[in-house]
Formats: C-alpha cells, structure tokens, sequence
C-alpha cells in the first residue's frame, strides 16, 4: 500500500469525487461511517455503512484498507470520512495509506497482523485536536507475545495527524510517540473533559484494575495518574471500556477462562468530568460459561448492554440497586451467516448515529444484530438477530465517544467561557445552502441528551413544516413540500430553549 495521488487517472479521480459527494448527502456527523470488510480470503468484500440519524444505507466499495477488530475512525461533520485506521497503518479518506501513515505500532505481534488489520477491540481512537481543526490525535496499541494471555500492550501510544496537508488528504507530522509504558489491557476509551474543550484518554491495565487517565489539551499529552478501580483480578483483559454518551457513567466487562470455566463481571463507575476520578457503583458477576467482549451504554445514558458468545444482557444505570436490575434481553441461535461453518454470536457492540445499538459476531461473519429500542427496559428493547446483511466478513466495530458532548456548566472546571455565557445553549444551527429550493441541509448541537423541534413558519407566523429532532442527531437533509416562493422563520427548540434562522426559499 503507497500513498499516490497524482498518479490516479483523471477518470478514477471523476469517480472519487462523485463518491464522497454522495457520501456527503447519505451520511451525517463524526460518528456516522463504519467500514466493513477484511482480507482473510481473496473473495472477501469490502463496503461500509452510513449511518443517519434514523436509517442507514449498507453500500460495498474497494479499497486497500481491511480491518479485523480494531477500528480508530472520524468523519467530518458532514459525515465526509477524514481517516481511518486499523493499528497497522493509517488511511485517508480514499483508504489508501496516509503519507507518513505507515508502520504504526511497531514490533513482531504488529507484523503478524499487517495482512489483516490487529485483533484488538477498542485498540485504537482518534479524538479531534483542541483549538485546532486541522490536526487529530491517534491513540492506539498493539499486543504482548510476552504476557500471560497475550491480551496485553506495553505502550499506549499516540501519532499526530494534519489533516490539511498533502491537499486535504492528510499527513501523519508526529508518529509512535510513547504516552505511557507498562502492561495494559487491550482497549481505550474517551471522553470529553468538563470544561468542554479537552480530552481524557482512559486506558487499564492487563487484568482491568487499574485505570490510568491521560489528558489531551491543545498543547499537551499528559499522564495525569493511575487508580485502583477497586473491582476483581483477571487474568488479560480485552474489551470495550465505554463512557455513557452523558460522560457520568463508565462501564467495561472483564473475565477469564484461563484457569477453568469463564468467569465474568460487569463493572460500573461514576466519572467526574473535572477530575477524571472514577467511583464504583457496582460489580455484577455473571456466568453462562461463555466469554464475553462486548458493552455499550444507550443513547440516554440510562441503560448499560453486555454480552457473552450467548447472551446479551442489561442493567438500569439509574437505579438505587443496579444489580437487581440485571436482566437477558437476547439468546442466541445457530444461525448460519455463512457458509459452511461461520455462525453468528454475540461479540462487539456499537451504538450507532441512529440510536439503535448493532452486535458484531466473534467470527468472521456477514450479519449484524440490531437492537432498535436501546432506551427501552428489557426485552422491550427490541434485539433482532442477525437483521442486517452486509455481505462482509468482518469483526470490529468503531471506537468513537461521544464528539459532542458539552461543558459542565458551572461546574468547578467550567472555566473557558464568561459568565455571561452560562445561560445560553450554543446551538451552532446552520441552514445551507441558503437560499434554496426547499431542499437544504442544517446543521445543529442539541442539550445534551435532550430531543428537539424543528418548525419553520412563513411570514403569517403559520407553520408549514415540523419534524422531531433525536437526542443523538447532529445535522438533518430537509425536502420541504412545494411552498412558494420568500423568506421563512427556521426554528429549532430543545430544553426550554429556541434558535432561529432566516430561510430563503427561491425555485
């Protein structure tokens, strides 16, 4: 894989071009792709889902980048993909290698893996750059052939990419620099400091006692320190450790089978913001002797998903008991996704720009689980198996967090706005283009886990459109019905509060 722009043709060019303007119209915000497809045999497919705030479209492509169970991946906010990366190297938006993209993670596991991308969940995530635009920061790892169980690292490490270089296609300018050394469990997570700005990177160690807290600002990595998460030993951890989309709650699951059955545990934390700190909320040991990987957390925040190969489980992050709680919403069955000897499980989970929460399989298969009510209690929930079919095999899902989340006014560390600023929520609503044909894209940041309103009134004051904004949505494509010709009121409310836009409607 080379990093070549000039030497595509003019005509491969034109095509590329016409891809990511339609990508541009079916996809929405930093979260919203999801690529598909490894090179475990040579008819393996590649393609990619594009998530909406209320749909998605499964679409097949080629190119150079396959992916096991590592995904590090972030779009614009158009939903435009800007990188990728699957621990190996990293992509472009095309997928073809970055310029200085190569050679990431380097030692003998790495190479091992570079036909297929690493196996590793959560193994690496690219958070956006305080107060700059133009640069991302890649925090990934790779494996120990050293440790007990393999399912180690002893480096979280970090590359810097600009993306403005090389003609908007980027460039990696700071590669494998060493945030922290150790031995650390396979997976990282994320999650938006307090005062709305900053990062905090979280990393475990390799038997899930230990966090340790990085903190990206807009001119530092900094380790800012470890603590004891106060919860059982296992031995190797690899996982999903996942921040609530709200940033109060942080879940993982650990467990081992190395000394006999699978013994394993869900672990729920309060987090602060401000100070990184972790409290224990409960530990929910559960056993159908089966391993399990996957946890995601629903969009309201409320309620907490995991899973073993056979069951997937939830538990009410808001109750004065959780462990009561603790319910199945999902048994597997032996579905045969495809043939002749790959079935579908329960493996990875991934909440998804649509709200619904989508189950990876733990071996390479072309289905995907789809639960579609995720803030709904119990088998109300809604899980459909093995619903969607993308006709990739695959394993891996994205490692994103939540982009959007907001500043804890207030709060101790909400210290980067005036106070003049505190009352009012800063919608950032766009309407383009404007004027229009009654066919136009908004963009918008609603009150954290709140829904909205969308009206747009004529000039009488008389509503002529509305439509429902969800709690996750950042950006909706409106069709209006033939109106005429003028200028119109664009109103979004959410939370007891409104933003308004002039439309100009011209045919």
């Amino acid at each position: 894989m080379k990093y070549f722009i000039a030497s595509k043709s003019i005509i491969k060019l034109l095509v590329l071009l016409l891809v990511f303007s339609w990508n541009q119209v079916s996809a929405q915000g930093r979260n919203s792709v999801w690529l598909l497809g490894n090179h475990y045999s040579s008819s393996s497919l590649e393609g990619r889902i594009n998530f909406t705030s209320s749909s998605y479209n499964v679409l097949s492509e080629q190119r150079n980048i396959p992916f096991n169970a590592t995904q590090g991946i972030i779009s614009d906010e158009s939903g435009n993909i800007l990188m990728s990366s699957n621990g190996i190297f990293i992509a472009n938006a095309i997928g073809d290698t970055m310029q200085d993209g190569d050679g990431l993670n380097p030692d003998s596991f790495t190479n091992d893996w570079i036909q297929y991308g690493l196996p590793i969940p959560y193994g690496n995530i690219i958070l956006p750059m305080p107060d700059d635009t133009n640069k991302y920061v890649l925090f990934h790892q790779t494996g120990d052939y050293n440790s007990i169980s393999t399912l180690a690292s002893t480096e979280i490490f970090y590359s810097v990419v600009d993306i403005s270089m090389s003609g908007g296609f980027g460039q990696v300018i700071s590669k494998n620099n060493v945030a922290l050394s150790g031995s650390f469990g396979w997976g990282l997570s994320a999650c938006k400091h307090g005062n709305g700005r900053d990062w905090w990177l979280i990393a475990l160690n390799d038997s899930a006692t230990i966090s340790y807290k990085f903190l990206l600002t807009p001119d530092t990595i900094q380790f800012i320190n470890s603590q004891n998460m106060q919860v059982p030993s296992h031995i190797g951890f690899a996982g999903q450790p996942t921040f609530s989309p709200d940033g109060e709650k942080f879940g993982y699951t650990s467990g081992d089978g190395f000394t006999g059955p699978w013994l394993m545990a869900a672990n729920l934390f309060s987090f602060d913001r401000c100070s990184g700190d972790f409290i224990l909320d409960t530990v929910i040991n559960y056993f159908d002797g089966n391993p399990g990987f996957g946890c995601a957390f629903s969009p309201n925040s409320k309620y907490f998903y995991f899973a073993t190969t056979e069951h997937i489980y939830q538990v009410d992050t808001y109750a004065p008991n959780i462990g009561v709680t603790f319910q199945t919403v999902a048994i597997n069955d032996t579905f045969l996704s495809a043939p002749p000897v790959f079935y579908t499980s329960f493996h990875l989970m991934y909440l998804a720009a649509n709200g619904k929460i989508y189950v990876s399989s733990g071996s390479s298969v072309k289905h995907l689980h789809e639960m579609n009510y995720p803030d709904s209690a119990g088998i109300a929930c809604d899980v459909q198996l093995h619903n969607v079919f993308t006709n990739c095999f695959f394993i891996g899902v994205p490692n994103h967090t939540n982009y959007y989340l907001g500043r804890l006014v207030g709060s101790p560390c909400d210290t980067l706005t005036g106070i003049h600023d505190l009352a009012a929520h800063d919608f950032r609503f766009s309407v383009s283009p404007n004027p229009n044909n009654g066919n136009f894209k908004i963009m918008y940041l609603l009150p954290q886990n709140k829904s909205g309103t969308l009206q747009i009134f004529d000039i009488t004051g008389k509503e002529i459109y509305h439509q429902t904004l969800p709690p996750w949505s950042t950006l909706q494509y409106i069709s209006l019905p033939k109106i005429a010709d003028g200028v119109y009121q664009c109103t979004i409310t959410s939370n007891n509060q409104r933003v308004n836009k002039k439309l100009v409607v011209v045919e």
